[in-house]
């Protein structure tokens, strides 16, 4: 019979055995490659010893999952699923048992030839003169959608007017890139993109002008005359920018027109080709007008100053039926032709040095008639101011019945 020493003794022994053979377990990876190629299929295959446990955790950007194994005289076959292996990038992969882990990576590449290229280009409009620019981005991709390696060349070719150029680039952190900086003049930059025999699209971009130098004006009309009927033209030199690209059509200018009497007008136009038109009536009284010309923010033009001539020298004024129907006309013009319709004639009626009324008629056939209501007017004594043309004719202290 065994003392109580020697079976201390025998379990300390076996238990030891036990730990020293689960401990010397060997996990070990049998593939020579960790580089593989996106749609291959790839199997990682382990050897073990004494155990069935044995399981792979593999990761990567795209996700993460446990893949079991087949087992085939202590070989445990791993099949790498579809969704990671057809992304390009490197999957890290952990076997592990209830004792030990392992840990490693293997790097899947694209292939080599793209079936696509994915373009992008932005902004589609920069502005003339060098400093502005748009920026080509170019990404070859395989069948899988996996950009291709880093290093990959790419050929941007431009043209511009009569001049065409070739570009290299090389792709880096999935993308090639290139700044398209803009000519000095405006006009239309074509672009396109080609790797490995795959060409791209064609794009374009638009090469604007520049902001506008500031300019000259002029004017044309028909004759010099105020007469409140004609229309003088205003319109701009040929509107450039610094580097004598003509503005884009469309640009808005504004006229100011400051008259005698310190009020200021406004008339508008826009360019086509680069030059804009802006109309306004003539005055209809003698008038000097000071104009100038805006691009709000941007540019403006030289003053320039034209004078109207007085195109009406003097008209009648009858009084009739008590003095109650006012008739003013004939008026006529500077070739004594009759007035326009439309010239405005004022009447202004005073009451003891006080108006009560004032009266606007236009002209029709060189006339204008105003009747003093009985209702309204009863008889007195009246003080009239007839205005038009610039021509004031006062009637003091005239007596109606």
């Amino acid at each position: 019979m065994m003392s109580y020493k020697t079976i201390l003794f025998y379990i300390v022994f076996f238990t030891t055995c036990l730990v020293s053979a689960q401990n010397s377990i060997d996990i070990k990876l049998l593939n020579d490659t960790t580089t593989y190629v996106v749609g291959d299929s790839i199997v990682l295959k382990f050897k073990t010893t004494n155990t069935k446990s044995l399981q792979l955790y593999c990761a990567n950007s795209y996700g993460n999952t446990l893949v079991q194994s087949t087992i085939n005289n202590d070989v445990h076959s791993f099949a790498i699923p579809r969704f990671l292996a057809i992304k390009k990038g490197v999957l890290n992969w952990s076997a592990f048992t209830n004792k030990q882990r392992i840990t490693g990576n293997i790097s899947i590449l694209p292939k080599e030839n793209p079936v696509m290229m994915e373009t992008y280009l932005g902004p589609p409009s920069i502005e003339a003169g060098g400093t502005d620019y748009t920026m080509l981005v170019v990404i070859p991709t395989d069948d899988l959608d996996n950009p291709l390696v880093d290093g990959t060349e790419i050929d941007i070719n431009k043209q511009f007017l009569t001049s065409q150029e070739k570009i290299d680039i090389k792709s880096n952190n999935l993308i090639g890139y290139r700044r398209i900086f803009s000519p000095i003049k405006s006009g239309r930059v074509i672009l396109s993109s080609k790797a490995k025999q795959l060409d791209s699209k064609e794009f374009d971009v638009n090469i604007m002008p520049a902001i506008a130098e500031n300019f000259q004006i002029f004017y044309d009309r028909i004759h010099e005359y105020a007469d409140g009927n004609q229309i003088t033209t205003f319109y701009t030199s040929i509107i450039k920018d610094k580097n004598e690209n003509v503005v884009s059509d469309g640009t808005f200018v504004d006229f100011f027109v400051k008259n005698l009497a310190g009020n200021v007008l406004k008339t508008s136009g826009t360019t086509i080709k680069g030059i804009a038109y802006a109309k306004m009536l003539h005055p209809d009284a003698q008038e000097t007008w000071n104009v100038k010309a805006i691009i709000t923010g941007i540019s403006e033009s030289d003053t320039i100053s034209l004078s109207y001539k007085r195109a009406i020298t003097d008209y009648s004024v009858t009084f009739s039926e008590g003095n109650r129907k006012i008739k003013i006309g004939p008026i006529k013009s500077f070739m004594n032709q009759m007035i326009p319709d439309g010239l405005t004639i004022t009447l202004k009626v005073f009451y003891k040095g006080k108006e009560i009324e004032e009266m606007i008629k236009p002209s029709r056939d060189g006339y204008a008639f105003f009747e003093l209501d009985k209702a309204i007017y009863k008889d007195d004594v009246y003080t009239f101011k007839i205005n038009t043309a610039g021509i004031e004719k006062n009637y003091e202290s005239k007596k109606i019945w």
